[in-house]
């Protein structure tokens, strides 16, 4: 008896030619983007070192296209982005010790925010893993270790005959829900040494499919159907598992009104009679959220900024769907469903019961009122006309990519993404820089569309270099610098608590001026004309920078209170 998977498919003459007599002038680094293209990659990002030389000889030899950056975190950071808007894997190549080091505050980012980024770096000579102290450049005694708690999973290669193996099994990890970055180290060495393997082909690393188990499923329809005041929280994972539409379906079915978290933004239309938006950081919306007798979390852990900082204390039945099982019921009691959300949410669609709120759309609009005339009592004319300007030239269906800035954190509140997976922001660390690299990345993966970039001064001088990748590749993107002469959110912190700040002035350049060195075209706006230049710079081919000098203030917190 034969059963299907006994099944090997059998070489044709041809196959087994070519696999006997593989071309030569191939080497180690051959079998690394022979694999990355058999498993569907196009595009790599990186920097080349002297130990991964191997890797990127190979690539002259190979369809693959490079993007190459001008520092390893923000490669990083434009891998993340490129994988957050296709929904692949983004190889990023790296080199040994401390390029390899600096690429970890981009792929603790990706790690946060679920973006899958297949990182592969060289390592030291085969003969010196171990932790020996042999002295060879750039050694560590073990450079795996400093990955451990940031990646999903690590992969160290020995030999060539490894390499297919390795690359695939870090694929399917990265594309397996929880999306996030992956590890692989191979030793200089192994890069460098003549293959004389055959060529790589018919990979194959389908990701594993994390399902909900249907008596906790059933549970859940259950308490949904029968609910009094349902609400939903819908997270990141929504927009990562591409669920945006299921929710929709499920939340129209239940009359449930819907928030966003910061890292949801897009996740639910802005407008909808059911759309709370993404206000979270404000006592209205956190009150209404408590009153729930039924919440559904789809694809948040309910961390510090989805909790208004751990202020919210829910009084009715919680129901999480989260992939990540440490962040089941991390924060609150709750009917805990480890799966992917687009799964589970369309199990919730089989099951659950129409039920009409007539009244919800009116609470809705209440809340929203309250929202509208808190941030109105605080005269902050200045900041959402700003806000409300980028919307305006910024055209729909293009990303935007937000540093950690004052004008980001009135956006995750308050901007209108038009779309899922549009606004993609460095909230899941917190790390400076992000902005403008990331957004680089998203035009690499489709120039078709200009794309927005908005960061501070602080964090502009955190990638001020990638002006020379954006003018080398010609990527549209336009970058919005709001220049107000320092860090300006711990500025504000400082004087908050201390009653002057430390360490927030910063001396800085004329950054039109050193765009166009860049060969970029840089305009000073402001307020009255940023409309007008953000959206003529948009509208350009290629790379542009508009600098807003501009000092910003934040919403008052409620947490506080």
């Amino acid at each position: 008896m034969t059963h299907d998977h006994d099944l090997v498919l059998r070489p044709t003459p041809a196959q087994t030619e070519a696999a006997l007599n593989p071309p030569p002038g191939r080497n180690g680094g051959d079998l690394v983007v022979e694999t990355l293209a058999g498993l569907g990659a196009t595009t790599v990002f990186g920097l080349p070192g002297q130990h991964a030389l191997g890797m990127f000889d190979a690539l002259r030899r190979s369809s693959l296209r490079y993007i190459g950056l001008r520092v390893e975190n923000n490669a990083g950071f434009a891998a993340d982005a490129y994988g957050r808007i296709t929904g692949e894997a983004a190889p990023l190549l790296l080199s040994t010790g401390p390029g390899a080091l600096t690429s970890l505050a981009a792929l603790q980012e990706a790690a946060a925010a679920s973006a899958p980024v297949l990182a592969i770096s060289s390592q030291i000579p085969t003969a010196g893993l171990g932790g020996g102290r042999h002295g060879y450049l750039h050694e560590l005694p073990d450079q795996a270790a400093s990955f451990r708690g940031v990646v999903k999973s690590v992969h160290t290669v020995r030999t060539q005959s490894q390499i297919p193996s390795a690359v695939a099994a870090a694929w399917q990890s990265a594309l397996t829900a929880p999306h996030g970055p992956v590890w692989v180290e191979i030793p200089q060495d192994v890069l460098l040494a003549e293959a004389s393997l055959p060529v790589v082909t018919a990979m194959d690393a389908t990701p594993d499919d994390l399902a909900p188990r249907p008596e906790l499923t059933a549970v859940a329809a259950a308490l949904l159907s029968n609910a009094a005041r349902p609400a939903i929280i819908a997270g990141g994972g929504v927009v990562r598992s591409d669920a945006s539409g299921k929710l929709l379906q499920l939340a129209e079915k239940l009359d449930a009104p819907v928030v966003t978290t910061f890292g949801g933004k897009g996740a639910f239309p802005w407008e909808h009679p059911l759309s709370m938006q993404s206000w979270l950081e404000d006592r209205h919306t956190t009150d209404f959220l408590e009153d729930a007798d039924v919440l559904l979390v789809v694809g948040s852990g309910l961390g510090e900024l989805s909790s208004n900082y751990h202020t919210f204390k829910p009084r009715g039945r919680v129901i999480q769907i989260e992939a990540d099982a440490g962040k089941l019921e991390s924060n609150h009691p709750a009917l805990g469903i480890h799966a992917d959300a687009r799964l589970a949410l369309q199990a919730l669609l089989e099951t659950v019961a129409d039920r009409t709120d007539e009244s919800a759309p009116g609470r809705v609009r209440e809340l929203l009122g309250k929202v509208a005339d808190r941030i109105a009592s605080q005269e902050l004319t200045l900041e959402q006309d700003v806000l409300a300007s980028v919307r305006r030239a910024l055209p729909a269906g293009s990303p935007s990519f937000w540093d950690m800035t004052i004008l980001a954190y009135w956006a995750w509140s308050a901007f209108d993404p038009r779309g899922a997976n549009s606004m993609h922001s460095a909230q899941g660390a917190g790390g400076l820089g992000y902005g403008f690299p990331a957004a680089l990345g998203a035009a690499a993966a489709d120039p078709t569309r200009p794309v927005l970039a908005v960061s501070g001064d602080g964090g502009a001088l955190y990638s001020i270099a990638e002006l020379a990748t954006a003018r080398q590749y010609g990527l549209p993107v336009t970058w919005l610098i709001v220049d107000d002469g320092g860090y300006g959110i711990l500025r504000e912190y400082m004087t908050d608590a201390f009653g002057q700040a430390t360490a927030t002035e910063l001396t800085r350049p004329d950054y039109a001026a050193l765009a166009e060195s860049f060969g970029v075209p840089g305009v000073r706006t402001t307020p009255e004309t940023l409309e007008e230049d953000l959206a003529k710079a948009l509208a350009s081919p290629g790379p542009s920078v508009v600098v807003l000098p501009a000092l910003l203030r934040m919403f008052a917190p409620t947490h506080l209170d």
